[in-house]
């Protein structure tokens, strides 16, 4: 029997349920309704599924230095996080630095990451409307908004990122 038919032979056999037991593996734990609801969202480019709340950058550097400046730097620059300012203008170069005013096609997409990953030792804590602050003073870091624009559904989905016209959205709206 070759080596593939024996792996594939022995897989099938810890799968079985014989070898699980009629119950499965009993790996990981059952979660609630009220838990997959948490994290059962999608943001798309044009704004759908984004949630009620709003914030604005003043409201935004205070969350930022709570939440991300030891990974992210005091002013977006990097640290043992990535840079999430600067870079304009470096994307046709041989040095490429693709951040969120650089690269990133759409502001829902950094709401969308933010709200689902960070900060990195306890993501999905923040408030919808802490990630409406935080996304405008990291849209106002990298000169995209004004200090006291206030970003909620509609004004998020509306900001033009400076690469946008460089991406292809394939999603047709219903």
């Amino acid at each position: 029997m070759s080596m593939h038919k024996l792996v594939l032979v022995a897989s099938m056999a810890c799968c079985s349920t014989t070898a699980m037991g009629d119950d499965g593996p009993r790996l990981g734990r059952s979660i609630d309704d009220a838990t997959v609801a948490a994290i059962d969202f999608v943001v798309l480019p044009n704004g759908e599924g984004l949630p009620a709340g709003s914030g604005d950058s003043v409201q935004g550097e205070k969350i930022y230095v709570k939440e991300c400046v030891s990974c992210h730097g005091a002013s977006g620059q990097g640290g043992i996080g990535d840079a999430l300012v600067g870079g304009q203008g470096t994307l046709a170069s041989d040095s490429p630095v693709r951040t969120v005013g650089s690269y990133w096609p759409y502001a829902t997409t950094l709401f969308d990451y933010i709200r689902r990953a960070m900060p990195y030792s306890k993501p999905g804590s923040l408030t919808d409307s802490d990630v409406y602050a935080l996304t405008a003073y990291i849209l106002f870091l990298n000169g995209i908004v004004a200090e006291k624009d206030v970003m909620m559904a509609d004004t998020l989905a509306k900001v033009h990122m400076p690469n946008q016209d460089n991406f292809v959205w394939a999603y047709r709206p219903k």
